[in-house]
């Protein structure tokens, strides 16, 4: 696995002070040198580091009225180790949640793969997405699901991540949201993606194509991206001025949907 560099740069405008909370840095089992700043008018603020149920890492701010910037960056030399999971995980991952409502999806997902297990079935799964959804940016809203994706036929990464897990999960497959960086995504930004639980690991299924898996590096996992938002915001009145998200790879691997691919 070639190393990564990896980071991001968000500005705001905080009109009132708020509770800010990030997800932005790399998941803790990924091996990385990493820089973390946060300045409110120019001047150096401190974040305290969560962790949530999920192990995801939280970085929370408590941010007075002004300009607010975040500044992340991680070396990423090799591969993470390998996603951890337990009995409440593959039963939790199996339940409707708020943006994957597997439930009402059902009867679609036995109609349309039936018969079919392991990576035959994820493959069909990522490329019937892949070839019924437009990635149109500015489609969708934050509040949309996977049966809202399907009926507007258009979105973005996460639309099609959270359609892939409300189909996998359909079919009683254990399946989460994962953000991820993404080296060669383009337009570049944060990435959202579907992980999938079959022959006894973690496999990523990505219905977009725009980003080779190998590379990808992992953010924050979760039921859907209500647990996965690089940014939350409480009390207060925030406004998002920019982000710009970097994600390069010294080698870009060849990717092929009907592999299974290990998220490293």
């Amino acid at each position: 696995m070639s190393a990564r560099s990896v980071g991001c740069e968000i500005r705001l405008r905080v009109d009132a002070p708020a509770r800010l909370a990030f997800q932005v840095a790399v998941a803790r089992d990924v091996e990385a040198t990493e820089r973390l700043e946060f300045h409110a008018d120019g001047h150096p603020i401190e974040a305290v580091e969560l962790t949530d149920a999920a192990g995801n890492r939280l970085h929370v701010v408590d941010a007075p009225a002004g300009a607010l910037e975040c500044s992340y960056s991680a070396e990423v030399p090799g591969r993470a180790a390998e996603a951890s999971v337990d009995a409440v995980d593959l039963l939790t991952y199996l339940r409707p949640s708020r943006y994957a409502e597997s439930d009402r999806l059902a009867a679609t997902a036995a109609a349309e793969f039936a018969g079919l297990d392991g990576a035959d079935r994820l493959a069909a799964v990522s490329s019937w997405v892949g070839t019924r959804l437009s990635y149109v940016p500015g489609s969708s809203s934050p509040t949309d699901g996977a049966v809202q994706t399907l009926l507007a036929r258009e979105g973005v990464c996460r639309d099609y991540a959270h359609l892939v897990v409300a189909l996998l999960r359909a079919l009683d497959v254990p399946a989460r949201l994962v953000a991820v960086y993404a080296p060669g995504l383009d337009p570049m930004d944060f990435h959202a993606v579907a992980e999938a639980w079959v022959d006894g690991a973690w496999h990523v299924v990505d219905a977009t194509t725009l980003a080779p898996r190998p590379s990808m590096v992992r953010i924050a996992t979760g039921r859907d991206a209500a647990d996965t938002a690089f940014l939350s915001a409480y009390g207060g009145v925030v406004r998002l001025d920019s982000v710009e998200v970097t994600a390069v790879a010294d080698d870009l691997p060849d990717d092929d949907v009907r592999r299974l691919v290990r998220l490293g």
